[in-house]
């Protein structure tokens, strides 16, 4: 599954199945079936955080897009290799890390956590990026795949308020690497638009799997 990962992601809807510590949902098992729901609905793929959940969902027949958020530090999505490592070991076909040009806690670069990875396995690397700058070092950093997760919250662009479709563009323009568009990705209408900016696939979280915001949605409509 890992190298034919490309191929199963290209042009689909990722759903990113999370919930925060302390939320009621936060259980691997409640996660993995929250995945297997996104894949009858036509996921593509599974984005998973976590090593026991990427556990739970292991026997899923689409692709895993791993990471593990951990640490206090403004780097903290899969932050070193050993989370890398460990996320891949868990049984994610892609593993997802910080792909900023950032400090990472570990002392290592970015090159060298993704030569680390490919030394040790098969999976592939996506670099979770917040800027043009940062997809540019990540391609040539070795990356596999480029996303958009960071946009607007590493000071380098500002906050959008659906997908930053001119981040899309640029990267698009500037790098070969497919392009996953993630973040504030809300409305059916944001996926359409990602497309059109040239985005390779597409990941939805919040929209789909995170039911405390969807009600606040709604619960703050019905108050005007």
């Amino acid at each position: 599954m890992k190298r034919g990962a490309l191929e199963a992601l290209a042009g689909g809807l990722i759903v990113s199945c999370q919930a925060y510590p302390g939320e009621p949902m936060r259980d691997p098992a409640t996660m993995a079936q929250i995945a297997r729901a996104a894949v009858i609905g036509g996921a593509a793929g599974i984005r998973l955080q976590g090593v026991d959940d990427i556990s739970a969902a292991s026997d899923l027949e689409v692709p895993i897009i791993g990471l593990w958020k951990d640490g206090d530090d403004a780097v903290f999505i899969t932050p070193t290799l050993q989370h890398a490592l460990a996320v891949v070991a868990a049984g994610a076909d892609v593993v997802a890390i910080d792909g900023t040009r950032r400090p990472r806690p570990d002392g290592l670069t970015l090159e060298e956590t993704i030569t680390g990875v490919r030394a040790r396995s098969d999976a592939l690397v996506m670099a979770d990026c917040g800027s043009l700058d940062d997809a540019l070092a990540a391609e040539a950093a070795g990356a596999d795949i480029l996303g958009t997760t960071l946009a607007g919250y590493t000071g380098e662009r500002p906050k959008s308020v659906g997908p930053d479709l001119d981040l899309i563009a640029q990267i698009v323009e500037r790098c070969r690497k497919p392009v996953i568009v993630e973040g504030r990705v809300r409305v059916p209408a944001d996926v359409t638009a990602a497309r059109d900016a040239g985005a390779w696939a597409v990941c939805v979280g919040t929209a789909i799997t995170h039911p405390s915001t969807i009600t606040s949605w709604f619960a703050d409509a019905m108050r005007g």
